[in-house]
């Protein structure tokens, strides 16, 4: 008899990746590690909402013999389409009977201090935070709502990328304003959380003693953490995903003066400046060019290099803030698109930073080893891919076994 799976989405505003994990632990779940993937199957859909074809493609597959994949279909204009797309493919290769749960990916999780089996109280909820992340929150619940219409006997997480910040002191969550016009949400809460939450978990399996970490979450979405024991004691990003080090086409931190400025003096509305700060800066309105780094790196013009540029000295800039709130720094991480692949990158931060007595090997940078720093330095600097669909199936698994177990066993 086939094993129950669960079946692991995290929504993007065009494409959603996707993941098959065994329903119960298995060892290569419980040691995971870079060399061990728990997933059966990793797979990601691209195109939705676009002028492009639709896209279903696999990045892994260990069912025996892999089934065959259309890769370009007719347009898919929203998320019930592109579930509708991705679980069709799950029955065809008799897999979607054996999927006993979905986990998600949601990005804000307000005030909640840990993630959450879904109901319709909860969707309220989250659907109330979607102002506080509007590029992200409206494709999480479209995720949730599509998988409700489509496999409704199917239980359903919530993972909050912003759980793992809920240990940040008070120091690091509150903002400088009046008593009077303090709020529940009127703080810093802190985003990617389930990425920091796989890396620092691989670092406490591989380098236990490395325990005082920066991380940097680095891709078209980028923040920065400082971690102790496997805790977030400070974050780049804060109420909102936009705050930071600038991103793909987000901003990151600006003046609170410039955007009274852009809002009095130039006749933004507030509806523009969102979707100035949003879908037209960062990268993307450094360079003129392009939000992806990787054609920034083709691009022989000086606006992309500046890009380039500004966004490693932001980068630099944050890791010694951080510094300053994890006191003794004995291990740089990073991770993200941008933060995996990048040698170049990594290369241009740490030059940056002598002060942390990072000494870098060059050659393991260029392979991107887990370790790209000397034996001999002092705190050392690694390189993890992330895995946010371990972290959701991880979670998924122990809410639904607390649940079936009850308050009394759990």
């Amino acid at each position: 008899m086939h094993s129950a799976l669960i079946l692991t989405l995290n929504a993007g505003s065009s494409s959603f990746r996707f993941a098959l994990f065994p329903f119960e632990d298995t060892a290569s779940d419980t040691a995971h590690n870079n060399a061990v993937d728990a997933a059966l199957v990793r797979g990601r859909i691209d195109g939705i909402r676009s002028e492009a074809p639709t896209r279903l493609t696999l990045s892994r597959w260990s069912l025996g013999a892999s089934p065959e994949v259309e890769q370009d279909l007719d347009n898919v204009q929203d998320a019930v389409g592109a579930l509708k797309l991705l679980l069709q493919w799950l029955d065809d290769a008799a897999l979607l009977s054996r999927v006993r749960a979905v986990g998600h990916r949601v990005v804000h999780g307000g005030l909640h201090e840990d993630h959450c089996v879904l109901n319709a109280d909860l969707r309220r909820q989250l659907e109330a935070l979607t102002p506080l992340a509007p590029l992200h929150q409206p494709n999480d619940l479209a995720g949730i709502d599509a998988v409700a219409k489509l496999l409704p006997d199917r239980p359903q997480t919530a993972c909050f990328d912003t759980v793992f910040h809920r240990s940040m002191p008070a120091v690091a969550r509150k903002f400088a304003l009046p008593a009077s016009l303090r709020q529940p949400h009127l703080q810093r809460f802190g985003f990617h959380g389930l990425s920091y939450e796989y890396v620092s978990r691989h670092m406490q399996t591989r380098v236990p003693e490395r325990a005082q970490l920066l991380i940097a979450h680095l891709g078209s979405g980028a923040s920065l953490c400082a971690v102790r024991d496997g805790r977030s004691l400070d974050t780049t990003m804060g109420m909102t995903p936009l705050d930071g080090v600038p991103m793909g086409t987000r901003s990151g931190s600006l003046d609170p003066g410039a955007l009274l400025w852009l809002l009095q003096q130039s006749g933004l509305t507030v509806d523009r400046l969102q979707a100035l700060l949003y879908h037209e800066s960062g990268l993307l309105g450094l360079s003129g060019i392009s939000a992806d780094m990787r054609r920034l790196r083709q691009s022989d013009t000086p606006a992309a290099q500046q890009a380039i540029d500004h966004f490693a000295y932001q980068c630099s800039k944050a890791l010694g803030a951080l510094s300053a709130a994890l006191e003794a720094v004995q291990g740089v991480v990073f991770t993200g698109g941008i933060g995996e692949h990048d040698a170049n990158l990594r290369a241009q931060i740490m030059n940056r930073c002598h002060w942390l007595d990072v000494q870098m090997d060059p050659a393991a940078n260029e392979r991107h080893d887990f370790c790209i720093s000397t034996a001999d330095s002092r705190v050392g600097c690694y390189v993890i891919p992330t895995d946010e669909e371990f972290v959701i199936a991880k979670t998924t698994r122990r809410l639904l076994s607390a649940q079936t177990a009850g308050p009394d066993q759990s």
